[in-house]
């Protein structure tokens, strides 16, 4: 790293004229088909910048993710500490004894945090201007300072904002975000179905990552699991680069306050015979190496002692359609929720909102949220304390349209 002090840019300029530009401008009907980047903005162009603030996820305890994207490709780091003087630095993870550079899409993982804590940080990017033999760089640039409350998973309390079935309308995520006003929450859960098809980095920028920055800022996670759509579309294969967990895997686990959440990838909805596929999937095998690994954690002394346990998957198993990913969710998953005295699900996908509670067919509720249209489009609220875990969704309009509570 040079000793030299890098040049400060105006980053917010940067994002106001780039990707915020392309999502403030862009309306789109549900289920619209990005089929190029022509109605997005170019992002390539210009001399080297950042594309996007800083975004943060977290999986594990005592850890975030940091994640930002570049136009052109470069070595990156984070500058973070306890106070503004920063003066701790995290570089990316190494592997087959590279360390990971010349690449767009930067994440870092700052490990060790103290749960609760505020951290300041900035992220700062160096540009790789050629590479030959040996990489070349250009220009430096940085951020300005972020903070954040790193994650505490033996909280009294955790609160949680859910979306889910925007469909490419990147308008949707502030407006259902704002409906939550100025009510305390740590951290927002995209429940799939964002995109309707997988095109493009553009796409992935101005119809969700801005748009989720432009409503949480660069001060609180969000997560995201995909949904039968994200599976769909060329770019889907580079999903992973933008948002997969630090175990290399869309499905995962993690604890916050008194909830232990399982998070599961449900995949497509058609059958992997389907002649749209060609061939080209296999999510059958998938969703059983899932359900293989969900009974392994529902097994663990913490996923039995927590005080509530709550799954997040895109396709709910009843209440839904019979197609195929259904089914098979249902014939997977469901008997696991009933063994290990699951409390609660909550999905989306049919575009039909409801709360389902205990019935014959499943002993615990079963909470799905609605779709990408005016007036069907949904905020779920999630708290839990000691006392109780309540759910309540409210409708596009503000209006809430149901609740649950669950006691320990």
């Amino acid at each position: 790293m040079s000793n030299q002090k890098p040049p400060r840019r105006s980053f917010l300029k940067k994002l106001s004229n780039l990707g915020l530009a392309g999502f403030l401008g862009t309306t789109l009907p549900a289920f619209s088909q990005v089929k190029s980047s022509q109605s997005l903005t170019n992002h390539t162009d210009g001399d080297y910048h950042f594309l996007t603030q800083p975004y943060l996820q977290c999986f594990s305890p005592n850890e975030i993710i940091i994640r930002w994207i570049t136009n052109k490709p470069g070595k990156s780091w984070v500058a973070f500490g306890e106070d503004k003087n920063l003066n701790n630095i995290a570089t990316p993870q190494t592997k087959l004894g590279f360390v990971e550079a010349d690449n767009t899409v930067n994440s870092i993982i700052l490990k060790n945090l103290k749960p609760g804590k505020t951290y300041y940080y900035k992220v700062c990017s160096k540009e790789i201007s050629s590479f030959s033999s040996y990489p070349k760089y250009g220009i430096t640039i940085e951020s300005q300072v972020f903070s954040f409350t790193a994650p505490d998973e033996h909280a009294k309390e955790v609160s949680m904002l859910i979306l889910n079935d925007t469909h490419d309308r990147p308008e949707s995520i502030p407006h259902l975000i704002t409906l939550n006003k100025n009510k305390p929450f740590d951290f927002t859960f995209f429940n799939g179905d964002i995109f309707t098809f997988v095109h493009n980095e553009p796409q992935i920028i101005d119809h969700f990552i801005n748009p989720v920055l432009q409503s949480l800022g660069s001060t609180k996670p969000f997560m995201f699991v995909r949904g039968n759509h994200e599976t769909r579309g060329r770019y889907a294969r580079q999903f992973d680069r933008y948002f997969l967990t630090q175990n290399n895997r869309f499905y995962f686990t993690f604890n916050w306050g008194p909830v232990q959440f399982i998070v599961l990838d449900t995949g497509e909805d058609k059958a992997d015979t389907h002649n749209e596929y060609a061939g080209v999937i296999d999510f059958d095998d998938y969703r059983i190496e899932q359900a293989t690994w969900a009974e392994s954690v529902m097994k663990t002394k913490a996923f039995k002692k927590a005080r509530y346990r709550v799954v997040l998957m895109h396709i709910p198993h009843f209440n839904s359609d019979e197609k195929h990913g259904t089914t098979h969710v249902r014939k997977l998953f469901h008997p696991l929720f009933e063994k290990y005295k699951v409390d609660i699900v909550l999905s989306g996908h049919t575009h039909k909102y409801g709360i389902h509670p205990p019935d014959e067919q499943h002993s615990y509720p079963l909470i799905i949220g609605g779709g990408p249209e005016d007036g069907k489009r949904t905020l779920i609220q999630l708290h839990a304390d000691a006392n109780e875990l309540k759910v309540n969704m409210l409708r596009d309009d503000g209006v809430e349209v149901g609740n649950y509570i669950v006691k320990p």
